[in-house]
């Protein structure tokens, strides 16, 4: 979700700051949940999911697996809209949101340089604040961009009678927005920290990518007494290599080239909704401009907190 390095596109392993960060955001998504087809031919896989197995959850990424595109941009513009930041910062995050939707990957120095403007922008504001505009943002920009097909394999689990999740990189509270909309048992995002309330402008560990969601898969895990070996994982991207590798089903959905190439030598399970093929079956049918001012990565990418 640390230097530039929290955003590599590399496998390493799991730092402090990425346990941290993956164990507050496991708290923080068990509190709020608290709260709250196969080539013709083709052999005939076993039914899955597995009806009634409570010890086994699906966990989903967010950006082009469960949504199309990335939820901070669409968060961006939100919140650009309700003056969070100002005309002159248009140019620069366009730019952001450019590259990544031409290059299908985040770029480190962009990233980098949204979570620090995204720090600064969003201290001293209350958390309830942008509870309620996560949930605006959502119906306007958001709730037209669900994969159809990734989120008929969500039902299939959650038909199954097993926990959902979403794992992202995106603030926890938009990431609840998004699970609490679609149905889903709730979601892990980065944790950023709030006293009384409002926040500070520091993160809980670091953000919640590459190896810091494989923490928060684990940590979520021994809390709720799953067998990861009987979970899914879900993902586009090869950062999220980690994540699937713990798991005993893992599945690349709508996967980049890194990834798709991971996937094929592991045997993974690949689903693609980019193309226009009819979607696979697993467990049940699968149903069937962001422009400049999308690029308000700056002002969406920790508004997440520790809730104290």
């Amino acid at each position: 979700m640390a230097a530039l390095g929290w955003l590599t596109p590399r496998r390493r392993s799991a730092t402090a700051r990425s346990v941290l960060a993956g164990e507050a955001s496991a708290e923080a998504a068990r509190k709020s949940s608290q709260e709250q087809t196969e080539p013709a031919g083709a052999e005939r896989e076993p039914e899955f999911p597995v009806l009634g197995d409570e010890r086994a959850a699906a966990f989903f990424d967010l950006d082009n697996t469960v949504m199309q595109g990335a939820a901070l941009f669409h968060f961006g513009r939100g919140l650009y809209k309700r003056n969070f930041f100002e005309t002159r910062d248009l140019a620069r995050f366009a730019w952001q949101q450019a590259w990544f939707r031409l290059a299908g990957v985040e770029d480190p120095e962009h990233m980098q340089e949204a979570r620090d403007s995204a720090l600064s922008i969003v201290q001293g504001h209350r958390v309830a604040e942008l509870e309620t505009i996560g949930e605006e943002i959502y119906d306007e920009y958001m709730a037209d961009r669900i994969w159809p097909g990734t989120r008929a394999l969500a039902q299939a689990h959650l038909d199954a009678g097993q926990k959902v999740w979403l794992v992202t990189a995106a603030p926890v509270e938009i990431a609840q927005v998004i699970a609490r909309r679609l149905g889903l048992t709730g979601a892990l995002g980065t944790v950023a920290e709030s006293v009384d309330g409002v926040y500070t402008g520091r993160l809980v560990g670091e953000p919640l990518h590459g190896p810091a969601k494989a923490e928060a898969v684990r940590a979520l895990a021994a809390a709720e007494g799953l067998d990861l070996s009987r979970c899914a994982a879900y993902s586009d991207s090869h950062n999220d290599i980690p994540m699937l590798s713990l798991v005993g089903h893992p599945y690349a959905i709508n996967p980049d080239t890194k990834l798709r190439r991971h996937a094929r030598d592991k045997d993974w399970r690949l689903r693609d909704y980019r193309t226009g093929r009819k979607a696979a079956k697993v467990g049940i049918p699968a149903a069937a401009g962001v422009g400049a001012v999308a690029g308000g990565t700056a002002a969406a990418i920790a508004l997440s907190r520790r809730r104290r």
